[in-house]
């Protein structure tokens, strides 16, 4: 088969995730996402099967792969035992390995989710931390968020919570002990290699598109694109 087949095949969640698909399409009439993306995960599944790696390389550099939400909804419904969730997480992850991500709007975004989600989890020790979700940055979020993350510390006091201290309690520091665990179990299993393609892919593209990308963390005109960036052509 092609480079790209050989690099499913060296992934476990391939192998266990494709067993003789026969294209009957109840993982899209199932899947959540498919109601609101322009997502088929049947036709994934069958592009992936047939070996074409020219059409292969396309799907990785499309916007088609980061739709799904990972529910794994197709595992528990597929009549042959498949799981065209754990396929997605290969493709993306030979996706970012290539740099073929940077080729789409939600694939460039994973530099976002690298420089957030990434880096807190190594940083902090957890997905998602207080100190970064300025109201700013998330609207969404409304007033008592901006309320919230102005008095954080005061409030979590008041709710019995341990934000950014020693011991144990909700919001507490993680040691560095345990930061440097999590760091090693990254190197280990190439998790922290993969971060770095990610870095090396984006900062090509955003040269290409003369947008800066010098400065680290979230503070960096590139972070700033790709999190803001949105087509709008992705629905249904």
């Amino acid at each position: 088969m092609g480079k790209f087949y050989d690099l499913f095949m060296q992934d476990v969640r391939f192998v266990e995730g494709l067993n003789a698909c026969m294209n009957c399409g109840v993982c899209t009439a199932i899947c959540p996402a498919a109601e609101i993306y322009k997502y088929d995960p049947r036709q994934i599944c069958d592009i992936v099967q047939s070996g074409n790696e020219e059409k292969i390389q396309e799907l990785l550099s499309t916007d088609t792969i980061w739709y799904c939400g990972q529910c794994m909804s197709c595992k528990a419904r597929c009549p042959r035992g498949n799981t065209p969730g754990l396929i997605i997480s290969v493709l993306r992850k030979i996706s970012q390995e290539t740099g073929l991500f940077t080729n789409s709007e939600k694939g460039r975004q994973q530099f976002a989710i690298k420089r957030t989600v990434g880096e807190n989890i190594l940083n902090t020790g957890y997905c998602i931390n207080i100190d970064i979700v300025n109201p700013k940055l998330h609207p969404e979020q409304g007033p008592v968020w901006k309320w919230y993350y102005e008095n954080k510390e005061e409030v979590a006091d008041r709710l019995g919570a341990n934000y950014n201290k020693e011991g144990s309690g909700a919001l507490r520091k993680i040691p560095q002990q345990n930061l440097d665990e999590v760091k090693k179990i990254f190197e280990v299993t190439g998790g922290l290699d993969l971060y770095d393609k990610i870095e090396k892919y984006s900062e090509i593209v955003a040269k290409s598109m003369n947008i800066n990308f010098e400065i680290e963390g979230i503070n960096n005109e590139y972070f700033f694109h790709t999190y803001m960036e949105n087509s709008g052509k992705h629905d249904n």
